[in-house]
């Protein structure tokens, strides 16, 4: 399987970093184009291409692997490279903006390449909201396919439509089977999708996910991928508040 190839042998856990291609293109007849002017293990060749490792964490979540979806994004957010002074002498660069690429070549294994770099930032906000929390755009409706850890309990989502404010707590109970249920101001909605109205009113809106039981000890994480308890982020239409108990 392709992501078991990605998993085995460009994710460095050692180093927690994901890199683009191994090995580097240095000692080979073969050109690859611009990237072998790199420096072997430096941005595309061979390094962390941050757009790469968040499409890797893009495909675990679509194939429904959290676990890995997770750890994955766990490792490419800046503020889990800024936990030591031994975290943040190897990265050197800003942890609160996401960086374009980070060496993996020693003797800078770990060390961030350019920042405030968009391309970057906005493939990982798609990868939070989009395939992590699995909100998802359908012209007039929103609909939730998230890739959640299966202790997770909830978390709360306010999304603006136009002058409209929807207010989704999206529920994902420890016990339970079943179908994924919607309800919008306490009506369900048989096709599992939120209506957007631009009716200038404020919207209650519930639902409910079933995940897998979780095991003894809970499920692995990696760094600390959930935010904390009434944590909140926001950007555009969206904003998100942390509400796991856990």
């Amino acid at each position: 399987m392709a992501m078991e190839a990605v998993d085995k042998r460009l994710v460095r856990r050692d180093h927690a970093l994901i890199q683009l291609l191994d090995p580097p293109f240095d000692k080979s007849t073969l050109n690859p184009g611009y990237i072998k002017g790199y420096v072997p293990g430096v941005r595309e060749n061979g390094g962390q291409y941050t757009h790469g490792a968040i499409w890797a964490a893009m495909a675990f979540a679509a194939l429904g692997d959290s676990r890995r979806a997770w750890e994955l994004t766990a490792m490419i957010n800046p503020l889990n490279h800024a936990g030591s002074a031994e975290a943040i002498a190897a990265y050197k660069v800003e942890p609160y903006v996401v960086a374009a690429d980070v060496y993996a070549v020693s003797p800078h294994t770990g060390r961030g390449g350019w920042t405030w770099y968009t391309g970057s930032a906005a493939w990982m906000y798609r990868l939070v909201v989009e395939s992590i929390l699995g909100l998802r755009l359908e012209v007039d409706k929103l609909r939730f396919v998230p890739c959640l850890p299966a202790d997770w309990e909830a978390f709360k989502l306010h999304y603006r439509y136009r002058e409209t404010v929807y207010h989704i707590a999206v529920l994902q109970p420890r016990a339970g089977i079943g179908e994924m249920s919607v309800k919008v101001d306490g009506v369900e909605q048989h096709d599992k999708a939120i209506p957007l109205v631009d009716d200038r009113l404020e919207h209650s809106v519930e639902v409910r996910i079933h995940s897998a039981p979780v095991p003894r000890g809970g499920q692995e994480r990696i760094g600390s991928p959930a935010p904390a308890q009434n944590s909140t982020v926001s950007s555009g239409n969206v904003t998100i508040v942390g509400g796991n108990p856990g």
